[in-house]
């Protein structure tokens, strides 16, 4: 772990800056256009222009690498979210709110291709694994951090929108001095969508219902909370209780991929969703029984893209794996742009608990049609011959999914290696042990 910091230190650091400052700024803006008495359809529309921007991103980014160079790219995203930042306190209005949304959503897809492939290039085939690990906790746990930073000033005043900018900009410090280069990122070739539906209409299907929900829960969550009365510090830990739950939970949840049915994993995950989200309906007046569902939904529906990406993988070829992330990481953009337009106008219209409507109903279709699929495809892929369960999140790239999938190859490999060694061990002992009996039988024989 220590001889990958050596060489990641400067991102690692850069990173968990960056995920305090973004981590924040979704949660604040929510929180303040409450306060402002945006309404919840309004914001719905401002939080979907954060995907959007994301999705265009991570297709305009390897176009403006191979133009211009990361280091170019890396420097003027950075500069453009800055601005951004503290463009939100200075213009409090729903049209700027949008606009700046759609670019900082735009900017943060091309810092995070740029990242993921200067990790890739810095990692050794020994190290992808554990850097990969590393990046992902340094993500999380500076979103679940930034969530605490909510309460140290006003989000009425400037002072916290100066924070995050504050941060964002000092991040690419570590990152822009380091004396390691970063390569310019090549894409895939892609997999259509039709092709990859075809692949796996399950995989697909559950990809879309979670874009809706990843949007839903990281978009408007600050609004419900808000709207329902919550103080500044509440509203922090529910926010951090969905981060916190999707951290500890991808592990546990990624080990039973590789071993069981992975239908049976997305059908059962996806219930508990759904089941949790209901859940806050019921106990809507306990503010520590919805903490407590905030975190079973997020640490079931954050592992759930993992789980449905690996599903997908297994009907594909090697070579094709990265372009089905590629796939998958569309169809979520899709549902993620559209997630936050109709929760917030339900919540407008119908009230703030459509919120856990939402969620509930989109996990249970998910839940329905993977039971449904079960009867049309018989999955007889034995474990040792699934794809390996690839750790990514819903903020991953093109270029993070990739790199995911080269460090899930490596550590199959080494595996597969270490099998091999140990039977070419067991072939020896039993070959010793064969000439042993047979030197007793010949000594016997000669003594008889």
């Amino acid at each position: 772990m220590f001889g990958i910091l050596k060489n990641t230190w400067p991102l690692m650091l850069g990173m968990m800056l960056l995920m305090l400052g973004n981590g924040l700024q979704g949660t604040l803006l929510g929180v303040r256009g409450s306060l402002e008495n945006i309404d919840p359809a309004t914001m719905g529309l401002i939080m979907s222009a954060y995907f959007i921007g994301f999705l265009g991103g991570s297709r305009a980014a390897p176009w403006m690498l191979k133009r211009v160079g990361h280091i170019r790219v890396f420097a003027a995203l950075g500069s453009l979210v800055s601005a951004a930042f503290i463009l939100y306190a200075a213009v409090v209005h729903p049209i700027a709110w949008l606009l700046l949304r759609l670019l900082v959503g735009f900017c943060f897809s091309g810092i995070y291709v740029v990242a993921e492939s200067w990790l890739n290039h810095s990692s050794t085939n020994e190290q992808r694994g554990q850097s990969l690990s590393l990046y992902l906790i340094v993500q999380m746990l500076g979103i679940v951090l930034g969530q605490l930073l909510l309460n140290v000033a006003d989000p009425n005043g400037y002072d916290l929108f100066v924070l995050i900018t504050v941060l964002v900009s000092v991040s690419f410090a570590p990152i822009l001095l380091s004396v390691s280069p970063a390569p310019v990122h090549e894409t895939t070739k892609a997999m259509s969508i039709k092709d990859l539906i075809s692949a796996s209409p399950l995989a697909c299907f559950g990809t879309l219902m979670l874009g809706g929900v990843f949007a839903t829960l990281f978009g408007m969550a600050p609004v419900y909370a808000t709207e329902s009365g919550f103080t500044i510090a509440q509203v922090s830990y529910f926010i951090m209780a969905i981060y916190l739950g999707g951290m500890l939970l991808q592990y546990p949840i990624g080990w039973l991929s590789d071993r069981y049915d992975r239908r049976y994993l997305i059908i059962i995950v996806s219930a508990l969703c759904a089941l949790s989200a209901a859940m806050g309906l019921l106990f809507s007046n306990s503010y520590i029984a919805l903490v407590l569902i905030a975190f079973v939904i997020g640490g079931t529906s954050n592992p759930l893209y993992s789980l449905l990406l690996a599903y997908a993988n297994d009907y594909a070829e090697a070579d094709q794996m990265a372009a089905v992330s590629g796939g998958l990481l569309f169809i979520n953009g899709l549902g993620a742009m559209t997630g936050p337009i109709l929760v917030g106008y339900a919540m407008r219209e119908l009230g703030i608990h459509w919120f856990f409507i939402t969620i509930s109903v989109l996990m249970a279709i998910t839940c329905i049609y993977g039971i449904y699929r079960m009867t049309q495809r018989t999955y007889d892929i034995a474990p040792e011959d699934a794809a390996p369960h690839v750790l990514v999140t819903s903020r991953s790239t093109p270029a993070g999914a990739e790199f995911a999938i080269e460090a899930a190859d490596e550590a199959q490999l080494e595996l597969l290696e270490e099998e091999d060694e140990a039977n070419e061990w067991d072939s020896y002992d039993n070959e010793v042990v064969d000439r042993y009996d047979a030197l007793a039988d010949d000594t016997k024989s000669k003594n008889d």
